[in-house]
């Protein structure tokens, strides 16, 4: 499928551009004082006095939204559901298969899910894939809701049926540790490497299983009969895991990006 590279090319470039934003970073940290000044400590409250609440964490803010315990509401560039990821390193509780199941339905079913797929639907129109699905506005709803059942089929077969029967943790944790090439590279091998639900690391069975698993439902029986081919199971398979690894490398660095974005549209103090 063509698209597929597509899609799988806009993500390489974005990668690509995290490194220029982490360097810059880096950069931009080595300049800085090699102390900053003390804070001057600040008086207590007196007796009676309203107290600030405590800032929140990812998981809590879940928590008190009825959204699903140990997930986030992150949104990479402010848009896409980013709601399996954790800014930590650290041991958490694991999900539930409730929970589990219930995340992944809440961004598999997101509305900013339509636009994507209608634009996937529209390259691929205009390409002429998968000419099995003709042209005119009923190619394109075919093509439309291929894309849309191939993305949630994906989903739940990765973050939640094989992760609840593998006892698996579909979480992606962000390492925030090291240069861009350790981290990058922390990033791509969680394809291969994930947490079990007791929090050892152990073979992602789950993601390349459900890749797996994913591709052969959705090219064996609603995907134009020509295109039914072991060979285009494959290349749909490894097009799959390929979009997963640059799209952890992004999750990876999106707290630099979105520091980088406050920086750049924070005001200038007079």
């Amino acid at each position: 499928m063509p698209i597929k590279g597509i899609a799988l090319a806009a993500l390489v470039s974005a990668s690509l551009g995290l490194g220029a934003v982490f360097a810059s970073g880096q950069s931009a940290a080595s300049q800085a004082p090699a102390s900053a000044p003390t804070a001057a400590p600040q008086d207590k409250p007196a007796a009676g006095a309203p107290v600030a609440p405590t800032p929140q964490t990812p998981n809590q803010q879940a928590d008190s939204q009825g959204k699903p315990g140990g997930t986030s509401n992150d949104r990479l560039f402010y848009a896409l559901p980013n709601f399996l990821t954790l800014r930590s390193k650290q041991q958490v509780p694991p999900l539930t298969v409730k929970q589990k199941y219930a995340v992944v339905a809440r961004s598999a079913f997101d509305p900013v899910q339509l636009p994507w797929y209608g634009t996937l639907a529209a390259i691929s129109q205009a390409e002429n894939s998968e000419k099995g699905y003709g042209q005119g506005w009923g190619g394109y709803g075919k093509r439309f809701g291929a894309y849309a059942a191939d993305g949630t089929i994906e989903n739940f077969l990765v973050g939640a049926v094989l992760p609840s029967a593998l006892h698996q943790d579909p979480r992606f944790f962000q390492s925030g540790e090291g240069g861009f090439g350790k981290r990058a590279w922390y990033s791509m091998s969680r394809i291969l490497i994930t947490r079990s639900d007791a929090g050892k690391s152990q073979f992602n069975a789950s993601e390349i299983l459900g890749a797996a698993a994913g591709s052969a439902i959705s090219n064996y029986s609603y995907h134009p009969k020509e295109d039914r081919t072991l060979n285009n199971t494959a290349s749909v398979f490894a097009s799959q895991i390929g979009y997963d690894a640059v799209t952890f490398v992004i999750k990876e660095f999106w707290p630099d990006i979105q520091q980088k974005m406050t920086k750049k549209h924070k005001p200038s103090a007079n």
